[in-house]
């Protein structure tokens, strides 16, 4: 609070500038929007469309096991590449070590469009006999454009 002296340059002033604030909340609104889609793990994947997938929250997780197959003979975990089946079962197992009993112990599949269904069924099977029966598949919901 300030008192006014009367009338004169040197009188203060009670209002609050809001102007600086709303320049700083604009300015962090346009950096989060900026990194926002950055930080979505894995590759990028054209993934199949589907009617109505089940949205699973565990997977944007940072502790989720993602195998991404963008292309054929191409096997990514989280973001890193790995190179051969035998290669990716052996990540995929350290990465289910290290998680929580806690966390969920499900091992998501994002299989591309362009990749032959024989190479997704494979990964598959080869992730059931490493001992993890929880898997789940990725898709894509349909939307109404997209018929």
């Amino acid at each position: 609070m300030s008192m006014s002296t009367g009338s004169g340059s040197g009188s203060l002033q009670s209002d609050i500038n809001v102007t600086p604030m709303v320049d700083i909340m604009l300015v962090l609104l346009i950096i989060f929007m900026v990194v926002t889609p950055l930080l979505q793990s894995g590759v990028n994947v054209v993934l199949p469309k589907g009617q109505n997938p089940e949205e699973d929250a565990n997977i944007t997780k940072d502790t989720a096991v993602v195998v991404a197959i963008p292309m054929e003979g191409a096997y990514y975990v989280g973001r890193d590449i790995v190179q051969g089946k035998d290669r990716l079962i052996a990540t995929i197992k350290s990465r289910m070590d290290a998680l929580k009993p806690s966390d969920p112990h499900v091992v998501y599949i994002k299989g591309g469009t362009s990749v032959n269904y024989g190479e997704v069924v494979e990964v598959v099977n080869a992730i059931r006999e490493a001992g993890f029966d929880q898997i789940g598949l990725v898709v894509d919901k349909k939307k109404d454009s997209d018929k």
